[in-house]
């Protein structure tokens, strides 16, 4: 029986004003305000609450048997909490169905995988905090940024107890290999890789109001005979896209709306399901392992992290970025930690890119920049007065060595309270109360209730022997 496991991706930057070289050290406030109310208002009208809408409409009316996964950013949520409270609310009314599941990954939507993997870590935390917070939910799942997948961050996701993670099924990765099985890492075995098919999610992405499409127009049973023709022994079908295609990419006047309310009625007339990626990772067997020596992503032909990381202005701007890293760590600014996670969406980068993309038009779609040499230039201007700001706190005349020093004492003392607090544990698990409230080691307990047996009796007598010889001694001096 074949599968279908729906993903859906949202996230939002705080977009930057216009930020003049005659602002730096004047004007600490960086943020198009009026632009992101704009844009995420009337994205979350057209798109983001009638698709919830929708979904919950198919999950009731099917029996819950129509299950869909999110993903979404951080500063995503902070703004539709401020500007759109009431998603949160649908967005709540939907995870209340047990039909919907929300995925792992990084607050600020960041290359941090790239660059930083302790920032990684970091923000992957304050993220799954931010879901369990709102949604009731703990990740089971990653989906890192752009779908940017590699061995090394393999290990890291692994590591903080990820049972999958989701990325693009690059075909200079798979070969002749198919996307439609489970996979899992070749760095971390016990990490389950589920990938996107191409080819099937950008037929409803990207083109299916396509006149100039051949296969236009896309309906429910044509895509549903589609995925049941395919070879028998591949289960499963990852249909992974941006949450704006409904509504935004794809107008409602396309048909969008209902070509996805159709689907469930013609999947179970094939006999596909629909699947979670949690279910996908517990219910099916991986096929093969899959190694990933480059990082990959979703986008372009190239499937790498070119988009982001490409020329050398992304490069400037990433590296003088996060050269700001472990300095930050160590304030507690609030404002500077916030400003910090919004610098680093991904977008900013993106919108820097000098390559051009046949599918890059979802990213570049709402950038307020006329070239990327202008992004370049008002991303630069903001970024000096943030390092300004840091170097406030922490000066530039703290060198490398001094900053490492310091951050080597930190971690050290942590390390210290660490193996502090497991000695108290097991001081805990080996000492107990008697009868009068009295703290005494277990081993004597034993020895009472035991008093038969040879063995804890000599470990009693091996306990009183220093004490009986510091007697004597104490005698004699006191003589002399």
């Amino acid at each position: 029986m074949k599968s279908i496991c729906f993903y859906f991706q949202i996230h939002q930057p705080f977009r930057l004003k216009t930020y003049r070289f005659f602002d730096i050290g004047n004007d600490h406030y960086y943020y198009d305000d009026f632009a992101n109310d704009d844009i995420i208002t009337r994205i979350a009208q057209r798109s983001y609450l009638p698709a919830n809408e929708m979904l919950l409409d198919m999950i009731r009316s099917n029996g819950k048997k129509f299950k869909v996964a999110f993903s979404i950013s951080g500063t995503a949520l902070e703004q539709l909490e401020q500007y759109v409270p009431e998603f949160i609310d649908s967005m709540k009314e939907l995870a209340d169905t047990g039909c919907v599941e929300f995925l792992s990954e990084t607050y600020a939507h960041s290359l941090s995988s790239l660059v930083d993997p302790e920032e990684f870590i970091s923000q992957v935390k304050a993220h799954d905090e931010k879901i369990y917070q709102l949604f009731g939910q703990k990740p089971r799942v990653f989906r890192n940024t752009e779908l940017i997948y590699d061995d090394d961050i393999a290990v890291m996701v692994a590591s903080m107890g990820f049972k999958g993670a989701i990325t693009d099924g690059a075909k200079h990765i798979l070969g002749w290999k198919s996307p439609n099985y489970l996979y899992k890492s070749a760095a971390a075995p016990k990490l389950r890789l589920l990938l996107k098919n191409s080819k099937l999610s950008d037929d409803i992405a990207f083109r299916f109001s396509n006149p100039e499409w051949a296969a236009y127009p896309l309906t429910a049973d044509k895509y549903i005979d589609w995925i049941a023709s395919l070879p028998e022994e591949e289960m499963l079908v990852n249909l992974f896209m941006n949450y704006e295609t409904f509504g935004e990419l794809q107008p409602r006047e396309s048909g969008i709306f209902d070509f996805m309310r159709a689907l469930p009625r013609f999947a179970e007339q094939r006999g596909i399901t629909f699947m979670t990626p949690s279910e996908v990772v517990s219910k099916m067997k991986p096929v093969s392992e899959l190694s990933v020596m480059h990082p990959i992503s979703w986008a372009d032909e190239a499937r790498d992290t070119s988009a982001w990381m490409g020329n050398i202005l992304q490069e400037e701007a990433v590296n003088k970025l996060y050269c700001l890293a472990e300095r930050i760590r160590l304030i507690e600014d609030r404002r500077i930690r916030q400003d910090w996670n919004y610098l680093q969406a991904s977008d900013h980068f993106y919108y820097m890119s000098t390559k051009h993309s046949s599918d890059g038009s979802v990213h570049s779609h709402y950038s307020p920049y006329d070239s990327p040499y202008a992004a370049f230039t008002n991303y630069m201007n903001v970024l000096s007065d943030f390092m300004i700001r840091v170097r406030e706190q922490f000066p530039e005349e703290i060198e490398n060595e001094e900053l490492n020093a310091l951050l080597l004492t930190i971690r050290n003392q942590e390390k210290e309270i660490e193996e502090l607090n497991r000695e108290v544990e097991m001081m805990r698990n080996n000492i107990v109360k008697d009868t009068t409230g009295d703290f005494v080691p277990k081993v004597e307990e034993k020895v009472e209730g035991e008093v038969e047996k040879p063995a804890p009796a000599a470990k009693k007598v091996a306990v009183k022997k220093p004490a009986a010889k510091k007697a004597p001694a104490k005698k004699k001096a006191s003589k002399k």
